[in-house]
């Protein structure tokens, strides 16, 4: 149990880091191997964040389940060998994580990612060490969908979802939070354009990874 009885459940791409660069290279390689047209990078990037599976049912403009795990597949050799090295902690996170452990919050990390990606992702930057548990989707696509996800979460670790806030950038990240009780503070850093958060209505948005210390000491102190 932390100090304040606080839990931050942080999403990891467009909140933590920013993985534009190596998922559009690592979609873009899936795309030439199956011999599709690729996009430009604003039709691309619109989709990180929600499971991988989805993307590409999108990108093939079709459900086929034997072509789209053939395109995930070849997104994901490309993702394991290089692309998720393609990232970059976005400025300030650092002294998020350690404001948030200041304040006596357990934090954990909570993203759609398969999470044998995700745990190299945060060991790869030495931020594994803030978190007190890690949780992402299987390679199966188990616990890929957001709201799944952190039920799963808040029955492993037999949270209060009362007491816990989720942080992400997607209109996902808000549905899946709400699904299961949890406030969410929607980033305006990340992937998530000002439209689809203003429809998805978080109960909070920030600007900054500073601002988001401000919201968080707020709502502690007040289920203090």
């Amino acid at each position: 149990m932390s100090k304040t009885g606080f839990n931050v459940l942080l999403d990891l791409d467009g909140t933590l880091t920013d993985s534009e660069q190596g998922i559009l290279r690592s979609m873009r390689h899936a795309l030439q191997m199956m011999n599709r047209p690729s996009q430009d990078d604003v039709a691309l990037r619109k989709l990180i964040g929600p499971p991988t599976r989805i993307a590409f049912e999108r990108l093939l403009g079709s459900d086929d389940r034997a072509l789209v795990d053939t395109c995930v597949a070849h997104y994901r050799e490309r993702f394991a060998r290089v692309g998720l090295y393609e990232n970059r902690l976005y400025p300030g996170i650092g002294e998020l994580l350690d404001g948030l452990r200041a304040l006596g919050c357990t934090l954990f990390l909570a993203t759609s990612k398969p999470l044998v990606y995700a745990r190299r992702i945060v060991e790869h930057f030495a931020i594994d060490r803030y978190f007190a548990g890690l949780y992402g989707a299987g390679l199966d696509g188990m616990h890929a969908d957001k709201g799944e996800l952190i039920r799963h979460l808040l029955t492993t670790e037999r949270l209060d979802a009362s007491r816990c806030l989720m942080v992400g950038d997607r209109r996902h990240d808000v549905l899946g939070a709400r699904a299961n009780g949890v406030a969410v503070c929607g980033v305006r850093w990340g992937y998530g354009d000002a439209e689809e958060l203003r429809v998805a209505a978080p109960d909070f948005q920030c600007e900054r990874p500073a601002d988001l210390l401000a919201i968080v000491r707020r709502q502690a102190s007040m289920r203090g």
